[in-house]
């Protein structure tokens, strides 16, 4: 947090240094050393050069112990440098010279938070974090609230100001990074009281088939969700899971078993729920694989007749009729994808091979173009798949160019 910690000493130091400007002579020079510490400390600070911005303020305190902005200014700046114990010392001075400085109660509570006191600091982080208008300070306060919550086991005050940060800062990177390993942290800790209190429970192994799962462990992912099968042979959504890791196993080592039992466990899952739209776009994804594209085509329409809003199903349905050489049939399925999520750039790709086919140029390149800018714009491995990871994303394929 260096940068952030810089940004918050300068903002501080604005709001103190004014106070201290210099009486000079006529020739610039400062008239005593006081104003010349000042002088020269304010020039260190403006230029960067914290390391005699300190030297020259550290004089200037010695010769005016009363004035509270200097102990502030001090204290900022060795808040810059990382040296908190001495941050606090200064601020606490301050505060006890002018109780009314902006922005010192924050600094002490950060100061505070960073040498592990974090009782005391709580409520000034609070108060920062939650009163004050500054962005700059909200946002410390609120980085080191995180990690006072979790330094004191208060995880679900954590998660709270996680949450918070998140929709202040929305695209921090800072943000992001330490707000998410506060999610993680909390996902553990409820993990391991389920393990505790319901070790032989259905949704502990539920859990740990998901968590094996995430892994690529198949084998121990299939032994936990068949034993919450034997527990409960109808509940919704285990054979789902079961066939996406078939599946999943199938498209790593080729097997025939593992592609015939993900189609076993898609249909068991339909066979309980003929609402599980995913199971059953699974299946259509896995007869247009093997090129049966009739029964793939389908059972698109099927799903597309009771979820017509399926994006994902529509990019497959329109992919089955450019290669079964029906492109006119590709247009309309594919035009309702691109304008449901204009970011799936496998729907623009094989609209522009739709429009190609049936001799549409400008829609065409106006498809070609859309594209042409997210395929170059966003990296593979940021590529979001249609409907997050629960179902098999559309992919772009071998096919003719567009």
């Amino acid at each position: 947090m260096m940068t952030t910690r810089w940004s918050f000493a300068c903002l501080l130091l604005s709001g103190c240094l004014f106070a201290l400007a210099p009486q000079v002579r006529a020739d610039g020079q400062a008239t005593d050393p006081s104003e010349r510490y000042a002088a020269e400390g304010q020039q260190a600070l403006a230029a960067g050069r914290y390391g005699e911005a300190r030297t020259d303020f550290e004089q200037l305190v010695k010769l005016n112990p009363g004035v509270a902005e200097i102990h502030a200014t001090l204290a900022a700046i060795y808040f810059a440098q990382r040296e908190y114990e001495l941050a606090v010392s200064e601020v606490r001075t301050a505060q006890r010279l002018k109780p009314g400085l902006p922005r010192l109660d924050s600094l002490l509570g950060l100061s505070l938070a960073e040498l592990g006191q974090y009782k005391e600091a709580l409520p000034r982080l609070e108060k920062g974090f939650r009163q004050t208008a500054d962005a700059d300070t909200k946002r410390m306060c609120g980085l080191q609230l995180l990690r006072a919550y979790t330094g004191l086991n208060r995880d679900a005050d954590a998660v709270e100001t996680a949450l918070a940060l998140n929709k202040l800062y929305p695209d921090d990177p800072e943000i992001l990074y330490h707000t998410g390993r506060i999610y993680g942290n909390f996902a553990y800790i409820v993990m391991e009281k389920l393990h505790d209190k319901a070790p032989n429970s259905i949704w502990m192994l539920q859990a740990q088939g998901e968590a094996n799962e995430s892994e690529k462990d198949y084998a121990s992912a299939i032994i936990a969700f068949n034993h919450v099968l034997e527990l409960d042979p109808r509940r919704p959504g285990i054979h789902y899971r079961l066939g996406r890791i078939y599946l999943a196993r199938f498209r790593e080592g080729q097997k025939a078993e593992d592609r015939d039992a993900a189609t076993r466990e898609f249909s068991a899952e339909l066979e309980l729920d003929p609402g599980n739209g995913n199971a059953a776009y699974e299946l259509a994804v896995m007869q247009a694989d093997q090129g049966n594209l009739d029964d793939a085509r389908i059972r698109y329409e099927k799903l597309l007749a009771r979820y017509p809003d399926f994006e994902a199903a529509l990019v497959g349905l329109g992919g089955v009729c450019v290669e079964a050489q029906k492109a006119d049939e590709a247009v309309a399925p594919l035009e309702r994808a691109t304008r449901i999520d204009p970011d799936d750039e496998v729907a623009w790709y094989r609209l522009a091979q739709a429009e190609r086919a049936t001799g549409n140029r400008e829609g065409q390149q106006k498809a070609l173009a859309a594209f042409q800018k997210l395929h170059s714009s966003t990296p593979g491995t940021l590529r979001k798949p249609n409907q997050g990871e629960e179902i098999t994303p559309q992919q772009i394929g071998p096919g003719t160019t567009p």
